[in-house]
């Protein structure tokens, strides 16, 4: 699947380690020929001030004022789904990550073989989650929304609204049957009104679903059923 867009982030409050991981992350993605974007922090809270969410992000797990894993927890409380691979000199403080959905980890100094295939399986892993692209028409004007972008989308009267991860809303006139037709598996009708992207589901109960930003979405009972098990299988697709 063709990658249109990398959006990275490097994080880490040492200067010349920042240098190094932002240089190799580069030449990494310039030898793959894949298209891409890096922007280098050198403080979570930097990171954090950061409009727009990161497709891949090296973030160091020790520094100075907020470490790593305080600034992991605020940027998955916003709604950042990006792949996050810590970096550290201690392997045991990777131990807490699983709880924001780390994807890796590096231990320092950088082994290039470790780096490389670390890099390797990140790309592989965006491919499978990135592609896809739905066309919006509003009138006149066409738009291109990417489909990794729309967190769930809900039919009100005759407009189809699209809620995306960055906060942003796009609205215009569609059946939500016909968007569910547009879509692929990572979506999932789950009620009559409201078709949830699954990569985007922090939990389910109660008959709500719970989506980043504090958002919540309602799941028929019929389809409660339906519903964790498709969640289940889209979880073990996206296994690296």
């Amino acid at each position: 699947m063709v990658i249109d867009m990398i959006n990275c982030a490097v994080c880490d409050d040492e200067p010349r380690m920042l240098e190094e991981l932002t240089a190799r992350l580069r030449a990494s993605l310039e030898e793959r020929r894949l298209p891409f974007q890096a922007e280098a922090f050198s403080s979570g809270a930097a990171l954090l001030e950061r409009d727009g969410a990161f497709d891949l992000i090296l973030l160091d797990i020790q520094m100075e004022g907020m470490d790593g894993m305080e600034t992991a927890r605020r940027l998955r409380r916003r709604g950042d789904r990006g792949l996050l691979i810590f970096v550290t000199v201690l392997e045991e403080l990777v131990f807490d990550a699983f709880a924001v959905e780390a994807f890796d980890y590096l231990l320092k100094p950088l082994d290039n073989v470790r780096f490389q295939r670390t890099m390797d399986r990140a790309v592989q892993a965006l491919e499978r989650r990135g592609g896809g692209n739905l066309l919006v028409q509003r009138g006149n004007s066409r738009r291109m929304v990417p489909l990794a972008d729309i967190v769930y989308g809900e039919v009100l009267g005759r407009k189809v609204y699209l809620h995306l991860r960055d906060g942003g809303l796009v609205d215009y006139y569609e059946k939500l049957e016909n968007l569910e037709r547009q879509v692929d598996g990572r979506f999932f009708r789950c009620h009559r009104s409201y078709l949830v992207n699954l990569d985007f589901v922090l939990g389910c109960g109660g008959g709500r679903v719970t989506l980043p930003r504090g958002g919540e979405i309602p799941v028929s009972r019929l389809r409660e059923q339906d519903f964790t098990q498709a969640l289940l299988r889209r979880m073990r697709e996206r296994e690296p």
